[in-house]
């Protein structure tokens, strides 16, 4: 067929069912079937496949698709073999494949069947594919996933920086680029890599704007935050991405645990389960995918509402590929990232044991994710810049969906520091990063500021009056601007525009948006420590505290007995009104729910129902039990009568770590019987002294009862007393 005669929207209809093209398909389409060398950078869900595959089934000889992963390509020839009667239109070369199945494949591309092979870098080195694949007529070759070839792309694998030398073996044939992500580094980077850069190069716009990016601080709680989100988005499907499959494992159980329908999916399940748990998400089986990176490549849901970063991605290219999972359809896509700097510093120590090149780079790329996490401005278009797009925060489309532009911090001129800012990148001639810059600025000395004598010079220090902070958050928003770039050569490097010459010659106005302060709140509890009352519900509070007295009047023992002060705190917090939810509160146990919970609930149940309270039910997140194991080889061994010390020491505790665990057991309702090991310790004189003290005592403070004691006794032994009293009065 000659290429004048291809109607294309025919083609187009007989093949796929489409109508019209999307985007810039038809262009790249006719760029591929005229011969010419193409690069295409187009968004995830973009339609990206289509344009190679339209011009292989239109065109004489067999492509061939590079493509990084072998459950992709199957899918891909799936979906190919569909449109076509015959099985041959298209195969997988690669090494799972038996000798049977490789003649069979080579047969039908010599009859001139097969119109799409798709291979694996790694069988392209081969030497007897190489020499077959000359001999045969073929129309082009496609790389999927081109920014593989690039170190500055998220995936860079070594096998696909040779491919050039494999496709000039194969012949003068067309070369076709694709990738859903590239910033203009990894685009410079994969058009020299390949050799073409005289290719038409088309970029479709990497807006989605009817995604949401909102980023949280990561705090201790961020188990319930998650379990919130879901059930406000009840019967919606959402994805939950971790960095560690243990993670991964523990937020998929947690989830379940608390009624969420979760499955975990990474590398570490046998590929059965991770076929089974794909399919149950797709087929809505299951709300919530808990997964590694290693999920989404190559699914395709298009309702996906919610993908949430449990931990924040090591790169804004996985973390734009990630999040472009959301919302395929055109519908609601909320993403949530969960930052803390402390997970940064995870992934830097992680990495240190890496080549220096390679370290270089990732430091680079997850400076820019730190950026991202912590800017005040439209997140949006900080994203887009990135990859090298412009955007109207204004009038943009979705200008208003992220969480910085709906809450806006407040705004300064600072047009007198982006003079000196940029100055400052002059005067030192255009040789620093963004740190050297800075440390010119506040006069902080390191080794390249001494090889280059910027601490000689007058300008140095000029900028001391503001913080390191300060200048970093500026030298975004400059970059976002337009003032300054980074050199695509040495990366990183900040250089002035023209724009930024203009800007020195006539200021204007700078609003520069401060930046987020992401605190981590410590919000870790030892059962006798009272948690700040600041939120419970007051009156409640001393609702509780009067039928606490009155429960342990009844029994005979000291109120602290029956329910400690942080027990009831969380109470007042959670409003739970049965037994179940009572069992999840700080402090108590199933045990102790049984024991004196009934009347503890239904005070709640009713106070709830008299004033109306909509309870907090996602509140109370139950634990896995993670540290139940723990707990339980503590009971069997204490059961046991082992001593305590060969207890902690087999778990590698200190003695102040195995109380705190055995103090965790008794106040949750648990029996401990440590009278053979306090027997040791103590005469019974001196256990009755103790016991008597503790039963008339208003409170059970460790601190209290040594000042009572006055030096008789320690820490450890009140503390041990303290169990004993506890299991044997309360339990």
């Amino acid at each position: 067929m000659k290429l004048t005669e291809i109607d294309l929207h025919k083609e187009l209809k007989k093949y796929f069912g489409f109508n019209q093209f999307k985007g810039l398909q038809e262009d790249v389409v006719r760029s591929i079937i005229t011969g010419n060398n193409t690069f295409v950078i187009m968004p995830t869900g973009g339609g990206k496949s289509l344009c190679y595959q339209l011009p292989a089934l239109v065109l004489e000889g067999t492509a061939i698709v590079v493509s990084p992963l072998i459950a992709l390509m199957k899918n891909q020839v799936d979906a190919i073999r569909s449109l076509s009667s015959e099985a041959g239109v298209a195969h997988v070369l690669n090494s799972s494949l038996t000798k049977t199945e490789i003649n069979q494949v080579k047969k039908d591309i010599t009859s001139g069947l097969t119109k799409l092979l798709y291979v694996a870098p790694e069988s392209l080195t081969k030497e007897e594919y190489v020499h077959f694949l000359r001999e045969v007529p073929l129309s082009f070759v496609a790389i999927d996933e081109a920014h593989c070839i690039s170190e500055w792309g998220h995936d860079f694998r070594p096998e696909y920086r040779n491919l050039r030398n494999i496709i000039k073996q194969l012949g003068d044939v067309p070369v076709i680029g694709l990738t859903a992500t590239a910033t203009p580094k990894v685009q410079e980077d994969i058009l020299k890599n390949l050799d073409m850069t005289d290719a038409n190069t088309f970029k479709a716009s990497f807006n989605r704007p009817n995604l949401f990016y909102e980023v949280r601080t990561k705090t201790k709680n961020v188990e319930s935050d998650i379990i919130r989100f879901i059930k406000q988005h009840k019967g919606k499907s959402g994805v939950i991405y971790c960095l560690s499959r243990k993670k991964v494992e523990e937020i998929a159980q947690v989830l379940q645990v608390n009624g969420v329908s979760a499955v975990p999916y990474h590398a570490g399940l046998d590929a059965k389960t991770r076929a089974k748990h794909q399919d149950m998400f797709l087929m809505e089986d299951v709300e919530v995918v808990v997964a590694t990176i290693a999920f989404g490549m190559g699914i395709d849901k298009p309702d996906v509402r919610y993908v949430i970063h449990h931990d924040i991605p090591k790169s804004l290219e996985s973390y734009y590929q990630e999040t472009g999972r959301a919302g395929r359809d055109g519908g609601e896509g909320h993403c949530v990232a969960y930052y803390s700097y402390k997970d940064i510093e995870k992934l830097e120590k992680f990495m240190s044991g890496k080549p220096v090149a390679e370290q270089e780079i990732g430091f680079a790329l997850l400076q820019e994710v730190v950026a991202y996490a912590e800017t005040s401005m439209s997140r949006r278009k900080f994203l887009l810049h990135y990859f090298g797009e412009e955007f109207d925060e204004v009038n943009g489309e979705g200008a208003d969906m992220d969480d910085n532009v709906r809450n806006p911090k407040k705004k300064i001129e600072a047009q007198d520091q982006v003079v000196t800012l940029l100055e400052i990148v002059r005067d030192t001639k255009q040789l620093y990063k963004s740190k050297e810059i800075i440390f010119t600025l506040i006069g902080k000395i390191n080794a390249i500021i001494k090889a280059h004598k910027t601490d000689a010079q007058l300008f140095f220090g000029k900028g001391k009056d503001f913080e390191e902070k300060y200048w970093m958050a500026l030298i975004r928003q400059v970059l976002v601007d337009g003032l300054l770039s980074k050199d695509i050569e040495t990366y990183g490097v900040l250089k002035l525009t023209s724009k930024g010459e203009d800007f020195i010659k006539n200021p204007g106005s700078f609003l520069m948006s401060e930046d987020h302060e992401y605190n981590e709140s410590d919000d870790e509890t030892v059962v006798t420590a009272s948690k700040s009352s600041g939120t419970a519900d007051e009156t409640l509070m001393g609702m509780l505290k009067d039928l606490r007295k009155k429960v342990a009047k009844k029994i005979g023992v000291p109120p602290f007995v029956v329910f400690q002060d942080p027990s009831l705190e969380d109470m007042s917090l959670k409003y739970p009104i049965n037994l179940d939810e009572l069992s999840n509160v700080h402090g108590v146990g199933e045990g102790k729910a049984k024991k004196y919970g009934k009347e503890f609930v239904e005070l709640i149940a009713r106070y709830v129902e008299d004033n109306d309270i909509v309870r907090p039910d996602d509140l109370v997140v139950k634990s896995t039990g993670a540290n139940s194991a723990l707990k339980l080889y503590i009971i069997q061994n204490i059961d046991r009568k082992l001593s305590l010390n060969d207890i902690a020491a087999s778990k590698g505790l200190d003695m102040d770590a195995l109380l705190k665990e055995m103090e965790q057991i008794v106040y949750s309702g648990t029996k401990l019987n440590i009278k053979y090991w306090i027997d040791d310790i103590l005469d019974d004189d001196q256990q009755e002294e103790i016991h008597e003290y503790f039963m008339e005592s208003e409170s059970d403070n460790i601190k209290d009862a040594l000042k009572e004691f006055d030096g008789d006794y320690d820490t450890e032994e009140l503390r041990l007393m303290r169990i004993k009293f506890i299991s044997e009065v309360a339990n």
